[in-house]
């Protein structure tokens, strides 16, 4: 058993700071580095202090986040200051602090994206900020809207050469770019602006601390995607295994996700289900199981593409490979029905609430979907689409195969005959 924790909640105190370094800072932030007993930052920001803050100076170590809660430890009972570039609680070291001491008091400074939309004279409400500070560059791509304003907040120098490759790669090289550097300091600099595709074809050199301003532009003939699900087939490559367009809006209308939540994708295919739940929202995660080797690679190639790097894929086989997976919010079933146990594997593993669709072209594992209907509840539905298409001189209707669609919420509250 731990020993209780004796005396008041020790405080770490976060203190931000800018490019121009002590003399951008309030008294307050100044007051409490200088009755810091230990000060712990990079080694950047340190050096930024005057010698009155006679704390003892730690740096980060790196990898920095695992190394949070050893130093705080290594230094308990002693007056703690921390410093984080800019606001410590934008994509900063405030979260991480939160998480881990006893209590946090925070003073921010002016962020870098609230200096950027300064300079730039871009309203903050209307721009989207995308950070590439130990993420993958791919990421970028799912915020990519023709007419839209991001800011990009770089690992180094070499995120902006990045940024520009990925604009002119997938479609957007005609977006405008510029790059703000050590902004609010005395070496502040902004670029002259440019396209992605001019930049991608030029060496620039940059300041390690930058950040990207981008105005997008798609090119005229580059695949518009939405911001909702149901992208056009051709964004993918896949070998025939892809849920269609109008099935894959229904169905992810069904799965309803929401930000934070974790799917359980089963049969992945294409990757197309994970995909755009996925781009729903940052925070939304999720899980692909597919059996077959080539179409879990072709998974990883699309969701880079579409700008969901994150997207984990199980090479294996359903129900087997679902035990060492974490606990979904909602799964979805596109293949592999028939397996023994498969449905009864994803009922248990749901969570109260958490919601679980199926879909089906096959009469023997419609037979299954309608028994699961029976036992738990749900909605049963069939989808039918059919398309346009030339029937000699005249048009007419080519019915694809229709869709059994079994959707369902797990709740505690069965009515009569059935196992909710």
């Amino acid at each position: 058993m731990t020993p209780a924790r004796q005396g008041p909640p020790s405080v770490v105190t976060v203190v931000g700071i800018g490019a121009d370094g002590w003399r951008g800072l309030a008294e307050p932030s100044r007051a409490e580095l200088c009755r810091a007993e230990v000060l712990i930052g990079g080694p950047r920001q340190l050096d930024l202090l005057p010698a009155e803050c006679v704390g003892e100076r730690v740096a980060w170590p790196s990898p920095l986040r695992p190394a949070v809660p050893r130093l705080l430890a290594a230094h308990a009972g002693r007056r703690i200051a921390v410093l984080a570039s800019g606001d410590p609680m934008f994509y900063g070291i405030g979260r991480a602090l939160a998480e881990e001491a006893d209590a946090v008091r925070v003073l921010p400074h002016p962020s870098s994206v609230s200096h950027a939309a300064a300079r730039l004279g871009w309203p903050l409400e209307d721009v989207e900020v995308v950070t590439l500070v130990g993420r993958p560059t791919a990421r970028l791509a799912a915020a990519l809207h023709d007419g839209r304003r991001l800011l990009v907040l770089s690992a180094d120098a070499s995120t902006p050469g990045e940024v520009a490759a990925l604009l002119s790669d997938r479609g957007f090289g005609p977006s405008r770019m510029r790059v703000l550097e050590q902004l609010g300091g005395d070496r502040e600099r902004t670029t002259a602006e440019t396209t992605a595709d001019d930049w991608a074809r030029t060496q620039h050199p940059c300041d390690p601390l930058n950040i990207v301003a981008v105005e997008c532009r798609r090119a005229p003939d580059t695949l518009r995607l939405g911001a909702v699900p149901g992208l056009p087939d051709a964004a993918y490559e896949h070998d025939g295994q892809l849920t269609k367009r109008h099935v894959r809006a229904a169905t992810l209308g069904a799965l309803a996700p929401a930000p934070g939540e974790l799917l359980w994708d089963i049969g992945g295919g294409s990757g197309s289900i994970a995909i755009e739940w996925m781009r729903t929202h940052p925070s939304c995660r999720a899980v692909t199981v597919e059996r077959d080797r080539v179409r879990a690679e072709r998974i990883l190639r699309n969701a880079e593409r579409l700008g969901v790097p994150g997207l984990r894929v199980v090479t294996g086989a359903a129900p087997a490979a679902l035990s060492e997976l974490p606990a979904p919010d909602a799964v979805f079933v596109g293949g592999g029905l028939t397996a023994p146990g498969l449905l009864d594997a994803c009922w248990a593993a749901l969570p109260r609430g958490g919601r679980l669709v199926a879909n089906t072209v096959t009469l023997e594992s419609e037979a299954l979907l309608a028994d699961a209907h029976r036992r738990h509840g749900g909605e049963l539905v069939r989808l039918a689409v059919a398309h346009a298409v030339p029937v000699g001189g005249f048009t007419g209707w080519r019915q694809a195969m229709p869709v059994t669609q079994w959707a369902v919420q797990k709740i505690d509250n069965p009515s009569p005959g059935a196992d909710r």
